[in-house]
Parts: structure tokens; C-alpha cells; sequence
């Protein structure tokens, strides 16, 4: 084959690499950037103040060699929630724990001193959340706080080989999400008649669409990504060969 030939089939293998190499980077970086610890309130409505809610936490495993085993989700003292339950999950083991609030805070006309301040699910042996894999966790909590817009819930995950992950970074004042942002819940106010059908019509759309959030909006995306980059490589590929060829004449 003329060296010419050499050269051109070099360089478009070249451009190949690079259009490959950026889109696995594009798909890495996005699978980094989803996978974080986050908090989904069941119903239409969402939590809605004053009012009971189930918050479905949702803990991805980040680790290519060991278990998610234990989570931990910080509720707010300050503005407590003054009952919880669990929903079983089969291989975990639930905890509730109440503690003394800083200071007493009235709910409903009633005083309270103590409320659940943390929930904890451990893994049984032999189980845990693995490499590519997630799992839901779920609480029933109320009276959901009035007066705030929003809660944090920092959530801890501690891996089979003693790695610990704080999910506990608030979001910067621009919008900016951190490197580790704790879960936030959103708090509203009880919609009137108008505004609630609205909410469930927009639920029910959303639902469908997502086929209950298991993952095929992400995979979608991806796909999109990865198409428009691919036909990147392909334009410069041609690029590289028209230019080898104006270079052969």
C-alpha cells in the first residue's frame, strides 16, 4: 500500500479515537453527575405543610467493589417531624431514633419536646445494595413543617468496605449543585380545587412517562448524547480524509 494510503488510514483512525474517547467521557460524566442520594415525596401535592407525606429516599451504589450496608437520613430538629414510620425493606433492618429538641417547638397547638431526629436501615448479612445497582427506602413522616419551603435531609452511606459517603451539601447560592448535595424536599401549601386537578393531571403525565423512574429518561438522554457525538466523529472524519486527500494531489 503507497505510504499516502498509511498516512490517511492513520489519521482517520485518529479521529475515531477521539470521537470515542469523548463519548465515553460525555457518558461517564453524566452517570457521575445522577448518581447522588435523593428524596421523592409520594402524591400529587408532594408534602404538603402541615400534612402527612411518604418520602421515598432513593440510594444509588457508587462502588465497583463494594455493598452499600448501611444508610442513615438526618431529620430536621428544628422544624421536626413528630411521627415516623418505616416501610420493611426484605434484607435491611430499620431504626428510628428520637431525640431531645434544642428547643421546644409547637405543632398544632401542642408543645413538643422530643421528635424522631434520624432513621437508620442496615443491611443484613449476606445482603446489601451492589455494584450497579440501587434501592429505595421509604418513610411515612408528619405533620410536615410550616412556615419553610424546603427541607434537608442529609443522608449518610457507609459501604461493605468501611468507606463512608456524607450526602450532606447544601446547593450554592447560584444553583451550583456540590460535589455531594444532601437530599431536598420540597415543602407547599394545600392547593385549592384548580391548582390541585392541575397537580395530579401533571402527576399522572409525569408517572406515565417515566414508567415509575426506572431509569429509562437517563438511558434515553445517553442515547442522544452519544448519537450527536458519534456523528461528530463521523464530520471529522470526513474532515481528516478531505484533507489528506488535498495533500495526496
Amino acid at each position: 500500500m503507497p505510504t499516502h494510503q498509511h498516512s490517511r488510514g492513520r489519521a482517520l483512525a485518529r479521529a475515531g479515537a477521539v470521537g470515542g474517547l469523548t463519548l465515553a467521557a460525555a457518558v461517564l460524566s453524566a452517570g457521575a453527575a445522577s448518581a447522588h442520594v435523593t428524596v421523592t415525596p409520594d402524591g400529587a401535592d408532594g408534602a404538603v405543610a402541615g400534612g402527612y407525606t411518604t418520602l421515598t429516599f432513593k440510594v444509588p451504589n457508587e462502588s465497583a467493589d463494594a455493598a452499600t450496608t448501611k444508610v442513615e437520613v438526618d431529620l430536621p430538629a428544628d422544624t421536626p417531624f413528630t411521627s415516623v414510620s418505616v416501610e420493611p425493606v426484605p434484607g435491611w433492618t430499620a431504626e428510628v431514633t428520637s431525640a431531645d429538641l434544642p428547643e421546644p417547638v409547637e405543632v398544632h397547638g401542642t408543645e413538643v419536646t422530643e421528635a424522631p431526629t434520624r432513621v437508620v436501615w442496615t443491611a443484613d448479612e449476606g445482603a446489601g445494595v451492589r455494584a450497579g445497582q440501587f434501592q429505595r427506602f421509604t418513610i411515612s413522616a408528619g405533620p410536615v413543617p410550616e412556615g419553610v419551603d424546603e427541607l434537608l435531609l442529609p443522608a449518610t452511606q457507609t459501604y461493605s468496605d468501611g468507606e463512608v459517603v456524607a450526602w450532606d451539601e447544601p446547593a450554592a447560592a447560584d444553583g451550583t449543585e456540590p460535589e455531594h448535595p444532601a437530599p431536598l424536599l420540597p415543602v407547599t401549601g394545600e392547593p385549592s380545587g384548580d391548582a390541585a386537578a392541575e397537580s395530579q393531571a401533571s402527576a399522572d403525565t409525569a408517572g406515565a412517562a417515566s414508567s415509575g423512574d426506572d431509569g429509562s429518561g437517563v438511558a434515553l438522554t445517553l442515547g442522544a448524547v452519544g448519537l450527536g457525538l458519534g456523528l461528530v466523529g463521523a464530520v471529522t472524519g470526513v474532515v481528516a480524509l478531505s484533507r489528506m486527500r488535498r495533500a495526496d494531489r
